[in-house]
């Protein structure tokens, strides 16, 4: 018997489930917990009396869920999807698309340079001829002098192309791009009187502080589409 006066069940409770995932998911709650339940994300065993026996394998599948919206923003049809993939031997795992951090100061310090051709930049994305007009004629993608382009752009087209799968097409998109282009220019703003000195040790750290304002840019843009989904995203 427990405390309550019930009988001693196998498997776990909500509430022992709610104490595995709050140190990494705080934010969760046992109304959360039946929400996805009702929504078929979960589908924990019940006990004569209705009370839900939660296994490993369920506490594994809700961290899942839940890490899903959290890193990478998915609606729960696509995440049930992946989670009905995955126990289908025959149906391929479609790919979470998204980043597994946000990005730091170093993230935005030039690298080595790719360089694609066009036909290299189908072959790795996806997109077609077509696509790739309307991604440059809306200025999300563009190549290089050389007519080359780089990794930036191969990541745009093929996050592009993820998002088209929910009916986004590259014109719904115009509105990132005329937000990014405020932020660039607010950060010009910023340092464009230090690059336009001669002092190398000026230039060098207005390299550092573009780059360190260009990581919290998109960090604050990231939380603030994180707290308005939340309504949307059922909590």
């Amino acid at each position: 018997m427990t405390s309550a006066g019930r009988p001693q069940r196998d498997g776990l409770s909500i509430g022992a489930v709610l104490a595995q995932l709050r140190p990494e998911f705080p934010d969760v709650t046992i109304s959360k917990i039946r929400f996805l339940e009702s929504e078929g994300l979960l589908r924990p065993a019940r006990t004569p009396s209705g009370y839900r026996q939660f296994t490993q394998s369920d506490v594994d599948r809700l961290r899942y869920v839940l890490a899903a919206q959290r890193d990478h923003y998915l609606p729960l049809k696509v995440i049930k999807e992946q989670l009905d993939a995955a126990s289908d031997p025959d149906q391929p795992v479609r790919a979470l698309v998204g980043v597994e951090r946000l990005p730091t100061p170093e993230d935005f310090a030039a690298g080595h340079e790719v360089r694609m051709t066009r036909e290299e930049l189908f072959a790795e994305t996806g997109i077609d001829q077509r696509l790739l007009a309307e991604l440059e004629n809306y200025g999300l993608v563009r190549s290089g002098a050389a007519g080359f382009y780089d990794s930036d752009a191969m990541l745009v087209a093929r996050i592009v192309v993820a998002m088209g799968e929910f009916g986004i097409e590259p014109r719904h998109l115009r509105a990132f791009k005329v937000s990014a282009d405020r932020e660039v220019g607010l950060l010009h703003q910023i340092v464009g009187p230090m690059y336009r000195q001669r002092d190398p040790d000026a230039r060098e750290r207005a390299d550092e502080i573009v780059r360190e304002l260009a990581s919290l840019s998109v960090a604050l843009h990231t939380l603030l589409v994180k707290t308005g989904l939340r309504g949307v995203a059922g909590g």
